[in-house]
């Protein structure tokens, strides 16, 4: 063997093993970075909505996962401190040690303040109490003289007042008028209620109330202590299911039992 021959078989030897080399590193390398990322090995995401963070972060560390509470809010469609939402979603397949983002309904249900909605439009209404978030429960229509016009807000059948103090998710029911009725009532008398109770026994009778007016305008402190003294129309005066009687409220108790004198002095003649 020549001198060249011998040192060309080395040169080609040498080639040989730098290629063997460089595949084994390569084949080393891929596969290394194959396990490190876990290629092709997914987890199903568990469904953890509706469970409490705590039971949610145990259920999702037994898969390799991770759980980050990243907003809260307010739902009436899961309990109270639950996990409203999740993502990725449930069931969907992510890699090991992803975090699972979620948000949490609230612990408690936030305060909100009723406002007048007597006499405003059912859709003013329903705008109204969503934006609060507070249900209706139930929209119960009623004589009146005008249609979809709110005449009471409920809960439970008792009337509420503007400026309740009420839980968000709270059910409520609206009193809706449905126009004037084809039948015919008597006015009955409401001198020396409230204008809450007046307003009660006036449905009662299938009639609404209409212009009320104050001798000497009322305080938000003082207004519950008025009472009725006159009212529009008379006493026994009969007429269509839905009409409006107006009211005049006053806190002299003597202008009360002076329209009840002159009531009983007319019904006597």
């Amino acid at each position: 063997m020549t001198k060249n021959s011998s040192k060309f078989g080395i040169i080609v030897f040498h080639l040989f093993l730098s290629v063997l080399v460089a595949g084994i590193v390569l084949f080393v390398v891929l596969f290394g970075l194959k396990k490190y990322t876990q290629h092709g090995i997914e987890i199903q995401v568990p469904n953890v909505t509706e469970l409490y963070v705590e039971e949610a972060k145990i259920i999702l560390e037994s898969e390799g996962l991770h759980i980050e509470v990243i907003d809260s809010t307010y739902s009436n469609k899961v309990p109270l401190g639950t996990i409203v939402e999740q993502n990725p979603n449930a069931n969907s397949f992510v890699k090991n040690g992803r975090t699972i983002y979620v948000i949490k309904n609230a612990n408690f249900r936030k305060p909100v303040i009723l406002p007048e909605l007597r006499d405003v439009s059912l859709r003013q209404a329903q705008a109204s109490l969503s934006a609060l978030g507070l249900v209706i429960d139930s929209i119960i229509y009623e004589p009146s003289a005008y249609r979809d016009l709110i005449l009471d807000i409920r809960k439970n059948s008792i009337p509420l007042l503007a400026g309740t103090v009420l839980e968000v998710g709270t059910p409520i029911d609206l009193i809706v008028g449905q126009g004037q009725g084809t039948n015919n009532v008597e006015i009955p008398n409401v001198l020396g209620k409230t204008l809450e109770d007046a307003r009660a026994w006036l449905m009662a009778h299938a009639l609404t109330v209409g212009i009320v007016t104050y001798d000497i305008p009322p305080t938000e402190e003082n207004k519950t202590q008025y009472i009725v003294y006159s009212q529009d129309p008379e006493i026994g005066t009969i007429v269509v299911e839905g009409s409006s009687v107006n009211l005049k409220l006053s806190m002299d108790i003597e202008k009360t039992v002076t329209a009840d004198n002159e009531q009983d002095e007319e019904e006597f003649f």
